[in-house]
């Protein structure tokens, strides 16, 4: 009888135990997983809250947790940059200052001098944690998700690559057209294409994407157009496709009655804002913005505009104002010139009017000035036959007197 009970009581006990013996395991295998998975690189960068896993605010691995970014001096052509292509992202397409941090609410402040060619933050020049800040703003950053622009002078040049199954490969010139520059340059917040020519920027060393785009232009994102399958599984070396789009079209001259001359403003987060530059770097400033609007060289920086703008500081071989260094310190803006700026009416008319005096005052003295010489050489001219005249009338005189009378009219003498 006890034997039978106990026989009746085990598998009872067994199907009990069932529950807390998947439990251990389960508690066993995620403690093993957390120690298989090692923390992430100190000052190792990451993007929250984007739309895309290419965009968000930035998050910096500072001491054991993840800490916002606390706002500082980046640039797109260096540090935001380098964001994207430590996140396996393409082009940086846009930069901003977001809202202020909350109360209570920790970031760091870390400062780095990037080229632009590192594959992370870490590996930048004077990279340094200034510890944690408590308020402040935090640091927006958007970067393409699936192509970009390599091998390039800036931002908006380059050799096309379309990122597929986590890698980069090369697009074809075969299967590339303008209807597809057109939405690649909207895609990383560049202007329309200006060229567009295989092997114009090497070859690359991945693979080459396998399918055709049939973008018809409009696109937003290059993931948005068509792909068919190619019609020739070859791409010729130095097919390549390079692609060079013109500036985004970010920054105009105000109220110097053309778009080659006034005062300097930047579109930034949805509104038209002055931009300032310390006096020293005014020049270099106007450099890069006078080629970013296709007009030519500086004619003159000067201030001339008294509403307070955020500061810029530019090298000055950037192709566009976006590339330059960006701080949220206010200063003065200033009036730029640029070399194809036409001249206002006004100034022609006056221009035009001191033309024509110094005109006529030149003309008036290279024609009087070789009067008063000519009368001059006149005067001379007439004294000299006067004097040669006498002489001849004073040796015919003697030729007719008889040497005696010669002698005494020299003795007389």
């Amino acid at each position: 009888m006890t034997v039978d009970v106990f026989r009746s009581v085990e598998p009872q006990l067994e199907k009990d135990m069932i529950p807390a013996v998947i439990l251990m395991i389960l508690f066993w295998s995620t403690d093993l997983q957390a120690q298989s998975v090692s923390p992430p690189a100190e000052l190792s960068v990451r993007l929250v809250n984007g739309t895309t896993s290419c965009s968000g605010t930035v998050e910096v691995f500072y001491r054991g947790e993840w800490l916002s970014l606390c706002s500082s001096w980046w640039r797109m052509i260096g540090e935001v940059k380098v964001v994207c292509r430590e996140l396996d992202c393409g082009n940086p397409v846009a930069e901003s200052r977001g809202p202020l941090i909350e109360d209570g609410r920790r970031g760091v402040r870390l400062f780095s001098i990037c080229s632009g060619d590192e594959s992370s933050i870490r590996q930048c020049d004077n990279i340094e944690a200034h510890g944690v800040c408590y308020g402040g703003y935090y640091r927006h950053v958007i970067c393409s998700e699936s192509v970009r622009l390599v091998d390039g002078a800036g931002l908006c040049s380059g050799r096309v690559e379309v990122k597929s199954n986590q890698s980069w490969a090369s697009v074809c010139e075969a299967d590339f057209d303008r209807k597809d520059a057109e939405v690649v340059c909207r895609d990383v917040g560049c202007g329309s294409p200006a060229a567009l020519q295989g092997g114009l920027y090497g070859e690359g060393e991945g693979q080459t994407w396998d399918k055709e785009f049939q973008c018809k232009g409009n696109e937003s994102l290059l993931l948005d157009c068509d792909t068919s399958d190619r019609e020739n599984n070859t791409c010729l070396p130095g097919n390549a496709v390079g692609l060079t789009c013109s500036e985004p079209d970010d920054v105009r001259l105000v109220g110097g009655g053309s778009r080659c001359a006034g005062g300097v403003e930047s579109y930034y987060q949805r509104e038209w804002r002055t931009v300032g530059a310390d006096d020293r770097n005014q020049e270099n400033v106007a450099a890069v913005v006078c080629r970013q609007l296709g007009c030519g060289s500086t004619v003159s920086a000067l201030p001339g505009n008294t509403t307070r703008g955020f500061k810029v500081i530019c090298y000055g071989p950037e192709s566009s104002l976006r590339e330059c260094w960006r701080s949220y310190d206010l200063l003065p803006g200033f009036t730029v010139i640029c070399s194809a700026s036409p001249l206002p009416a006004f100034i022609i008319r006056h221009v035009v009017v001191l033309l024509i005096l110094l005109t006529s005052i030149t003309t008036i003295y290279l024609y009087y000035k070789p009067t008063r010489r000519q009368k001059r050489v006149n005067r001379v001219s007439s004294m000299d036959l006067y004097v040669n005249a006498m002489e001849m009338v004073s040796l015919s005189s003697r030729a007719e007197a008889g040497p005696g009378e010669e002698r005494a009219a020299q003795g007389t003498e």
